[in-house]
């Protein structure tokens, strides 16, 4: 296995985080096949891919003139058979277990010796996920965040039998195609960042649910306080800017009175049953109207892409 290999790359999924993947690919000049059962995603899926470059564009990300350059590099089948010269496969199917053992297991067989097959999951169990392929080496995990495209992170996760030098070409390749790939040294639930972000969620819900502030304030209290230093200072360069002895007598302290549950929340389980579905229905622990779910997604996507820019000015 080379990575000088690495020329053509192949997407299972026309979806959301599929057709991200290949827009980050062909943007980066490679030959990019996506995958999908339906017919019906292949334009849905370009014109996403669309959208995003040319929203890029009007950001100073990229130039509208390289569109129709990078569209040209993709190129959609319905059979997977017609991956099966790819030097790197990247599976983006939906979060079945079934689903996925079945097609590693395909790709296993179709694909040359040299391919390395990642499976895109953010929390299945890359191991799991390999179980019904014969050479089981060759994959590994990638974990994309959404969207994709302005996203850097990608958990790169280590199986039981994932081979080392399979790891280090992933880490390489993706470094190479501008994304921040880190090294996950052992498969569990979650990997790093997911059980991260679920624990703070976890003490948050906590929060409202005993009532001790509304959601509201919760989320003031994040983006107005650590949330601020957490794009330029992590934990532990703050553990040791604080230092060990502060954060030990802290921990000593807070520790027995946060929320330890292994069971998800009684008041989560209550809005799922009530129908309080977030964004979707309007109401979840809040209340959204069209007008103010679109302003926190503009919001969100405005943030990514100013951060992105500025990210490519250092570069």
């Amino acid at each position: 296995m080379s990575e000088v290999k690495f020329k053509r790359i192949a997407v299972l999924g026309a979806g959301m985080m599929g057709s991200g993947l290949a827009q980050i690919f062909a943007t980066k000049s490679y030959s990019t096949i996506v995958y999908d059962t339906q017919r019906s995603q292949f334009q849905k899926s370009l014109n996403t891919i669309t959208t995003n470059l040319k929203l890029m564009a009007d950001h100073g990300i990229g130039e509208e003139c390289a569109i129709d350059s990078i569209l040209s590099r993709i190129m959609f089948v319905n059979r997977l058979e017609e991956v099966a010269d790819a030097d790197f496969v990247f599976e983006c199917v939906p979060e079945n277990m079934d689903l996925k053992q079945n097609i590693m297991k395909q790709l296993d067989h179709l694909c040359k010796p040299s391919t390395i097959l990642a499976t895109n999951t953010s929390v299945m169990s890359i191991t799991e996920i390999a179980k019904k392929a014969f050479n089981r080496g060759r994959i590994v995990g990638t974990h994309f965040w959404n969207p994709p495209f302005l996203i850097p992170l990608v958990e790169v996760v280590k199986a039981e039998d994932t081979e080392d030098q399979v790891m280090d070409l992933t880490l390489q390749f993706l470094k190479k195609v501008g994304k921040r790939p880190v090294r996950v040294n052992k498969d569990v639930p979650g990997f790093v960042a997911n059980r991260l972000q679920h624990a703070l969620w976890r003490e948050a819900v906590s929060i409202v649910e005993n009532g001790i502030a509304d959601p509201a304030t919760v989320d003031e209290c994040i983006k107005n306080s650590f949330g601020m230093r957490l794009p330029v200072l992590g934990p532990f360069e703050n553990i040791d800017m604080a230092g060990t002895v502060l954060t030990l007598s802290i921990h000593d302290y807070i520790f027995k009175y946060l929320e330890n549950t292994t069971e998800a929340s009684a008041l989560l389980k209550e809005k799922v049953a009530n129908g309080d579905l977030g964004f979707k229905s309007g109401k979840g622990f809040q209340e959204w109207s069209p007008e103010s779910i679109e302003k926190s997604n503009k919001k969100l996507l405005e943030y990514l892409l100013k951060v992105t820019k500025e990210s490519e000015k250092t570069k």
